[in-house]
């Protein structure tokens, strides 16, 4: 993939640690493709390192602290520093690679214009300060330290920090880099942003549900789970989903207003910006259909199973969305057919 701006070899890292970003990315404008290329590369180094388990959450809360300064002022040693305390047996290999990579990545953010500099350094502060309250909140590593958000609050403002922001990062430097965009009315455009994110974070919240329990962690909020007669600790046993049904059929009633502003979003896209267009409407089409999933799933709560739209289907959104990007009638009835499988919940009203 090639990303004007980026020095090697973390044009080749990137692909390999996110398969998702790096498909939008292949499609953006090139002016966007290296700056966002490079947030993304030290937000994913920075869940690297949240997610280690190499060291204990207290070293991880201080490398993150250290991450941080070097969005200020970078210096080779401390971001080596990091690199020698987390590289290990990482999950996947290329993540490794990145933090060794990291002095490069705090060295290219350091050679960009001053306004792409300072969004990203935004964004990747409000991303790490998720991260650390993520550490906090959950300081468990398995079932045994199980614990959960308390109310539907903490859930906004966890999809926030871990995506809406993106959202509205997203937004300023699409203004900022592509003339026709410059005219959009921010305020409402960053509103709609930041929902396009959290829609696509809620999808991988209720995804990703059963695995995400059995390393402590409960975002499905305490109050909630209360109010339909749940502990958390019970979701770790698969017959729950009965009685969970009810509060996920809310919270998918609330992902689902949040893609009906990622739709806005995506339409208000000049249509002269087809590849912008597209880089938007893959990630909420694939959401979509996700969510359809979801929904169906019977057996969520099982670890075993993994809810995951196919490659096929994944093929068949692209040709089709690349085909249609240029109309909004036509998308749009890409985005209605999608929705199809959710359109009793829209009857429920919007969440947020």
């Amino acid at each position: 993939m090639r990303v004007d701006g980026l020095p090697e070899p973390l044009p080749r890292i990137l692909p390999r640690v996110s398969r998702s970003f790096a498909l939008s990315l292949s499609v953006l404008p090139r002016t966007l493709r290296g700056p966002l290329g490079l947030a993304y590369l030290l937000a994913r180094a920075a869940d690297t390192v949240a997610d280690s388990r190499i060291v204990p959450k207290a070293e991880r809360l201080r490398c993150l602290d250290v991450l941080l300064g070097e969005l200020d002022a970078p210096a080779a040693s401390r971001a080596a520093e990091i690199a020698g305390a987390l590289t290990g047996p990482q999950r996947i290999p290329a993540e490794r690679e990145l933090l060794l990579h990291l002095p490069a990545c705090l060295a290219a953010l350091g050679r960009l214009a001053p306004g792409d500099r300072t969004r990203i350094r935004g964004v990747v502060r409000l991303l790490i300060e998720g991260m650390q309250t993520d550490l906090r909140t959950f300081p468990g590593e398995d079932a045994a330290g199980l614990a959960a958000l308390e109310t539907r609050h903490d859930l906004d403002r966890y999809t926030y920090f871990a995506a809406g922001c993106v959202g509205e990062f997203w937004t300023d430097m699409a203004m900022a880099h592509r003339p026709a965009c410059a005219t959009w009315d921010a305020g409402a455009m960053r509103r709609r942003g930041m929902r396009f994110g959290r829609a696509l974070q809620m999808t991988n919240v209720l995804r990703d549900l059963a695995q995400d329990l059995r390393i402590g962690r409960c975002y499905l909020p305490r109050q909630d789970l209360a109010a339909v007669g749940l502990l958390p600790r019970d979701l770790l046993r698969p017959t729950a989903m009965t009685r969970l049904r009810p509060l996920l059929d809310d919270l998918l009633t609330g992902a689902l207003a949040d893609y009906r502003e990622a739709w806005a979003y995506t339409r208000a896209i000049p249509r002269s910006e087809i590849r912008l267009r597209l880089a938007c409407a893959w990630p909420m089409l694939i959401g979509l259909r996700t969510l359809a999933l979801i929904r169906r799933a019977d057996d969520l709560l099982d670890p075993d199973v993994t809810v995951k739209i196919s490659r096929g289907a994944v093929y068949r959104i692209l040709v089709r969305s690349g085909i249609s990007a240029w109309s909004n009638a036509a998308l749009g009835g890409h985005y209605r057919g999608l929705r199809r499988p959710l359109d009793d919940l829209a009857s429920r009203g919007a969440h947020g």
